[in-house]
């Protein structure tokens, strides 16, 4: 495997590679020795697999949650980062007891059910006649009159694509859902789970934390029991039995988990990436997003191994609960709002174990040319650069980018991501370490070209 992946990288070379002139300095030289070192390094594999083996799960506020904290520091401090602290965060903390779900008419059946997030409970079995929307557009539309005593379903199927996209066209049925619900008078929410796998394993996920008004019981069932009640709704009226032990219990705190290597240049400034510690309970969180932690941390610690480090220094940042309301990320904004300068760019990884097959960026004019430069270096692992759209900097680091600080999206491909996003099925075994060991050459990188610069990426404008 490692002899093909490195002759992977020398075809690409030849026939991706800019012209041997334009590859004739050392910053290039340093970039193909990141990128050839990356393809046989296994430090994100070693990484992965301990994070989902000794520590499993990490929602939020359990002492799963509080076990990745501890082994995140203990990491970064084995693998030499010149700092290492952690910030704390506190949120509602929301609890999944047991819950249940079963068709009682017109026949008996139990269901694959999942609470989302921030669900209340329903306080023992609650069974009413279930009513069919295609998606949240028509339970917005209901009349009051058709919803009173009954549990709304929503019916909108995610779609497959390479980008991720269907995630965003989808999840308002997750996320608004249950208050539209509340206010249109029904007992409870019941959502086609918001993922594009067929087995029976639901797939859950948090609610807003920003929309006002009242939130109703809510639950996700697999895509095949959804196929099932479906079914059953065109034949006639269905009811269904619905027990959720869930709901929020005080606040709880956890950490943002930061590490940092400084430039040798001295001046304080760096390149930010990282992802988020947390998961959710029903797998142990390998693709969302422990892939993302492993790959950030194995890539800046691949380039301060480079014979001298690079200007501006690399910090990796993994935040917390960012699953049930991005809190790492806005207490990591707010506290660090005032050094936003410091903050050179920022690069999140957040999309599963896929190999990165585009880039995005969002940094001032003045330096598109270095980003051009970028677009060169990533040549050999053909990952272009989209430049009809800007960089988002994900739900985390978007905290961030939303103050101006410059921004650049590794896109991975996403087609198999949402089999298991949020699922039991997020396990180790559905990742490849060959995949990850791709992710973490574009990601050293991406650091290093940003790091050996004296180029000023931002500030860009605020955005919501």
């Amino acid at each position: 495997m490692m002899r093909r992946l490195a002759l992977i990288f020398l075809f690409c070379l030849s026939a991706f590679g800019a012209p041997a002139s334009e590859w004739a300095d050392t910053d290039a030289e340093r970039v193909r020795q990141l990128q050839s070192r990356a393809l046989s390094d296994d430090t994100a594999w070693m990484l992965l697999e301990s994070l989902t083996t000794e520590v499993g799960a990490r929602m939020p506020g359990t002492p799963g949650d509080a076990l990745g904290v501890a082994w995140a520091k203990s990491r970064l401090n084995a693998l030499g980062f010149d700092r290492v602290w952690t910030e704390p965060v506190t949120f509602p903390y929301w609890e999944r007891n047991a819950e249940s779900a079963r068709l009682v008419q017109p026949r008996m059946q139990e269901l694959a059910v999942t609470a989302l997030g921030g669900s209340p409970g329903t306080g023992g079995a609650l069974t009413a006649e279930v009513v069919h929307f295609e998606d949240l557009a028509a339970l917005e539309a209901a009349a009051p009159a058709e919803l009173a005593g009954k549990i709304a379903y929503i019916g909108k199927r995610m779609a497959r694509s390479r980008d991720g996209s269907g995630y965003g066209e989808t999840v308002p049925g997750r996320s608004r859902g249950p208050f539209v619900a509340a206010s249109k008078g029904a007992l409870a929410l019941v959502i086609r789970s918001v993922g594009t796998d067929d087995d029976r394993l639901p797939h859950t996920g948090t609610m807003s934390t920003s929309e006002p008004g009242e939130r109703v019981p809510s639950a996700a069932i697999s895509n095949p029991d959804a196929d099932i009640l479906e079914g059953l709704l065109r034949r006639g009226p269905v009811s269904l039995e619905l027990n959720l032990d869930c709901g929020f219990k005080g606040e709880a705190t956890s950490y943002n988990v930061i590490g940092e290597f400084a430039g040798r240049e001295g001046n304080g400034e760096f390149v930010a990436v990282g992802g988020h510690l947390d998961s959710w309970d029903l797998g142990t969180g390998a693709v969302d997003d422990g892939a993302g932690v492993a790959v950030t941390i194995a890539a800046a610690r691949l380039v301060q191994q480079l014979p001298e480090r690079p200007l501006r220094g690399v910090r990796v940042v993994l935040f917390a609960n960012e699953e049930q309301g991005i809190y790492g990320a806005k207490a990591y904004a707010e506290k660090h709002a005032a050094e936003l300068a410091r903050h050179v760019l920022g690069a999140e990884a957040d999309l599963g174990s896929g190999r990165i097959f585009r880039f995005r960026s969002r940094v001032a004019a003045e330096a598109e040319a270095r980003v051009a430069l970028l677009e060169q270096w990533l040549a050999p692992l053909r990952i272009p650069w989209q430049r009809d759209q800007p960089a988002w900097g994900g739900a985390d680091f978007g905290q961030m980018r939303r103050l101006g600080m410059p921004v650049i999206d590794l896109n991975h491909d996403a087609s198999q991501y949402f089999d298991l996003h949020h699922s039991a099925n997020d396990t180790l075994d559905k990742v490849d370490p060959s995949d990850l060991q791709y992710n973490v050459a574009a990601y050293a990188t991406l650091i290093y070209w940003a790091a050996e610069t004296q180029v000023a990426f931002g500030p860009v404008a605020p955005s919501p």
